[in-house]
């Protein structure tokens, strides 16, 4: 597909930053200054739906996502993690792994709903402090898949 934002293997500063890469997939935390430690794993090649992955990628893949979800919990320490494979606006196979929190701007609805409240700028602050140990956990959550 043609001009898919995810198959661009370019990522800039403030879109977020890659976390970690192998041969099929990639773990990009992304950056969302509502939702500190927002996690995306994207599939490198472009596929669209997950049956399209062999048996063994979907297990690899999924791996990476709770893999992912565990250092976000471990880290965060949110009361909710969002789980999310849409892909109705980009078609290219990716999993985004959302801390949730019962003040953040979105809460109850999804993070692409309409902001419902304001998270005080000391709690934000306070977050994006903790993700700063995202990447070294999810990069060691990983190295214990192999």
């Amino acid at each position: 597909m043609k001009n898919c934002i995810l198959c661009a293997d370019s990522l800039k500063p403030e879109e977020g930053e890659l976390i970690w890469r192998g041969d099929d997939c990639r773990v990009i935390l992304v950056n969302d200054p509502d939702l500190p430690g927002f996690c995306r794993v994207i599939w490198n090649g472009h596929v669209s739906e997950m049956s399209e992955l062999t048996f063994g990628e979907r297990d690899m893949f999924m791996a990476l996502v709770f893999a992912v979800e565990g250092a976000v919990r471990h880290v965060m320490q949110p009361a909710k993690v969002n789980l999310a494979s849409l892909g109705n606006q980009v078609p290219h196979l990716h999993w985004h792994v959302i801390p949730r929190y019962q003040d953040d701007a979105f809460f109850p609805g999804s993070a692409w709903s309409v902001k419902v409240q304001q998270t005080p700028s000391s709690i934000l602050e306070a977050r994006k402090q903790k993700a700063q140990a995202l990447p070294t956990a999810i990069r060691a959550a990983i190295s214990q898949l192999h």
